[in-house]
């Protein structure tokens, strides 16, 4: 195989992924210009070692990986943190005042909940649930054993769900107890 065939072939199978790429970093790193350097290298990384990676294999799971690497070493003893970007589209709905306020409401609610996660649970439900990663990508990209992937998934929705609930609660137990108080 070819200088140029190899560099053809990287770019067939890497440019579909570039905004999913772009996307990733960005929740990682919560900054758009550091964003767009992560994706940078991870693709000259990527191309530098096109030749290690092993057709037939998943190549989404091997940018991603990269990428993860790439973004893990830059943040080596500082506080790693993921966050759902702006690019999250909102549920399709009939579009109220009220129901534009309850939708912004409710991603917030999921937003501060999701920022309260430590990275690993953080990053194991945006590859599920928002790159829609299957377990064998997941395993790939996370260096680790499907079941593994599967109890750290079913641990970090758990999570989220009871931050959700607490935020929920301690958002409500005001507005009740002013309730209380008119009556």
């Amino acid at each position: 195989m070819n200088d140029r065939l190899t560099a053809a072939t990287f770019e067939e199978l890497a440019l579909p992924l570039f905004d999913q790429l772009y996307n990733f970093a960005h929740w990682l790193a919560r900054d758009r210009a550091e964003a767009e350097d992560l994706v940078q290298e991870t693709y000259v990384k990527a191309l530098r070692g096109f030749a290690s990676f092993q057709p037939g294999t998943n190549f989404r799971a091997w940018m991603y990986r990269i990428l993860r690497n790439t973004f893990l070493t830059s943040r080596t003893g500082l506080k790693q943190t993921v966050t759902l970007g702006e690019d999250v589209p909102e549920p399709a709905s009939e579009q109220t005042p009220e129901s534009i306020l309850l939708g912004h409401a409710e991603q917030e609610l999921l937003q501060a909940a999701m920022e309260d996660l430590p990275l690993p649970s953080r990053e194991i439900i945006l590859l599920a649930d928002v790159e829609e990663m299957s377990y064998q990508e997941m395993a790939e990209t996370l260096g680790v054993p499907i079941g593994t992937v599967m109890s750290r998934l079913s641990r970090a929705r758990r999570t989220l769900r009871d931050l959700v609930r607490r935020k929920l609660e301690h958002h409500e137990r005001p507005l009740v107890g002013k309730t209380r108080t008119v009556s």
